[in-house]
């Protein structure tokens, strides 16, 4: 297989390297390819040197599959080109997830979506939602989804490098003064900042996305319009409030799932621990349950705090973090492409 790796260097591009790295992905050749101002380097990549090479129509000529991790705009205009020349497009970023010809993939939930290749795209969702839909489709299959209400914890690392760089600079100011920090005053030794909307440093924010007319963020309707699309219900209700708070690497989500049958806990974690791409971690009287340190750098999504509804036996409420750099991104993009081989 000829793989193209568009947006390469990039924080996502290159744990997309690191994943294909360790799995047993046939490659006869890997092209990682940037922006001009990358273009050059030189990347190891299973023993060997490859170049990044610069975003033109000709590094796409005999490709099988190209992976894609860049802004929208550049997806928009650049993943046709890529299916004009052959190859088969699995794109990291929201440009056409809903877009009606293009399936929507979670390796776990509907593999064979990734036949419809109507535009020679396929689309991977949004990390938040993929940390949340594993778990709960299986679920789902079991006894019949009827509402999602959640609410997550979105580490900086979902905005970006640059969210991360501002999260850490940001709580080096705070180490200067701890005083300050100690009396709740961090505001006043934290810069503002660019990325986010206010200091995240000792913080949370509940705004991620632009605010829409209904109140609700661009993120919290990606999440209910991709949780429909994937799991095929197009009419489930889905409440979501999006909150970033002080991590590098995470997302955890609070679950509120109502079903169409009663299901109790022991149901639940029996079919939990047999889901793949699910690892159980539901020991509370242990203290074991996910969290985003635990799950930062490794694959599954980790569920936990599993409790029946106290009002509504048809209902479950539980916890789930993923890493959003590898399940909630990387690692659906390079599993959809392996379903190409």
């Amino acid at each position: 297989m000829r793989l193209v790796v568009v947006g390469a260097t990039g924080a996502v591009g290159t744990e997309i390297m690191r994943i294909l790295e360790d799995r047993p992905f046939e490659i006869d050749e890997l092209i990682p390819v940037a922006s001009a101002r990358s273009a050059g380097r030189k990347l190891q990549f299973r023993g060997a040197e490859v170049v990044v090479r610069e975003l033109a129509p000709e590094v796409f000529d005999g490709a099988d599959v190209a992976l894609f991790d860049v802004p929208d705009d550049i997806s928009l205009e650049w993943a046709s080109v890529a299916a004009e020349r052959g190859a088969t497009v699995v794109d990291n970023s929201a440009a056409f997830r809903m877009d009606p010809d293009v399936p929507l993939v979670v390796p776990e939930i509907n593999p064979e979506a990734v036949r419809d290749l109507t535009k020679g795209i396929i689309a991977s969702p949004n990390c938040t939602m993929l940390a949340m839909v594993v778990p709960v489709a299986a679920l789902h299959n079991a006894a019949g989804l009827t509402r999602i209400i959640m609410s997550s914890y979105q580490a900086a690392s979902g905005a970006g490098k640059p969210g991360g760089d501002e999260l850490l600079e940001q709580t080096k100011a705070v180490l200067k003064d701890p005083e300050a920090a100690v009396r709740g005053l961090a505001r006043d030794v934290i810069d503002a900042g660019e990325v986010f909307a206010h200091p995240l440093a000792l913080n949370v924010i509940p705004q991620i996305g632009s605010m829409r007319p209904n109140g609700y963020t661009g993120e919290e309707i990606k999440v209910g319009d991709e949780t429909r699309k994937v799991l095929n219900l197009p009419n489930l209700p889905v409440t979501a409030t999006c909150v970033r708070v002080a991590t590098m690497v995470g997302h955890g989500v609070s679950i509120h799932a109502e079903f169409e049958r009663p299901i109790d806990v022991d149901e639940a974690r029996r079919i939990l621990s047999e889901a793949p791409g699910v690892e159980l971690m539901d020991d509370t009287s242990n203290n074991v349950y996910p969290t985003p340190l635990q799950a930062a750098g490794l694959d599954p999504c980790y569920v936990g705090r599993i409790r029946q509804d106290l009002g509504d036996d048809k209902a479950l409420e539980l916890f789930s973090v993923a890493d959003n750099l590898r399940k909630g991104a990387a690692l659906n993009t390079v599993q959809i492409a392996e379903l190409l081989q």
